[in-house]
């Protein structure tokens, strides 16, 4: 099993955007079962994940393309590469190779903070300004857990 730390959803990967959040928590969610699923669970996961990727990056590629986001090109190359990456691993593992798929989900798990934090918080800006004319208000509260707090 993967020794790479579980992306999990909370309010520090809050845009301020409803629909993007929705977006980004089916993603978290999505890549919890692709790190924990079973090698024979594998397949339909990837599947799974391919197709939510499909989506959510149209999605995401229709807003900054309808508004005119400035550095829209470099934002739908990342997703073009990244569904590029999972449709190939996915052809790679129908013939049986997981690993190319457990080195997938920990790749996916390290790059979309780090995505989320840079690319799509300048969208969600983005978009708010357009809208309501200034960036989201969002509000990260700092609650601990209790297995945190100990």
């Amino acid at each position: 099993m993967s020794h790479t730390a579980t992306l999990v959803w909370g309010d520090h990967l809050l845009m301020g955007n409803g629909p993007m959040d929705e977006l980004h928590e089916e993603f978290v969610e999505l890549i919890a079962l692709l790190q924990t699923g079973e090698d024979s669970e594998l397949p339909g996961l990837l599947q799974a994940m391919e197709s939510h990727l499909l989506h959510h990056f149209a999605e995401e590629d229709q807003w900054m393309l309808s508004t005119g986001f400035p550095p829209r090109d470099c934002h739908i190359d990342e997703h073009a590469a990244v569904l590029k990456s999972v449709a190939d691993v996915r052809i790679q593992l129908a013939e049986g190779h997981v690993a190319l798929c457990r080195d997938l989900t920990r790749a996916l798990v390290e790059w979309f903070p780090g995505h989320a934090t840079h690319l799509d918080s300048a969208l969600a800006h983005w978009l708010s300004k357009q809208r309501f004319g200034g960036k989201p208000v969002v509000i990260r509260r700092n609650i601990l857990s209790s297995a945190e707090s100990h």
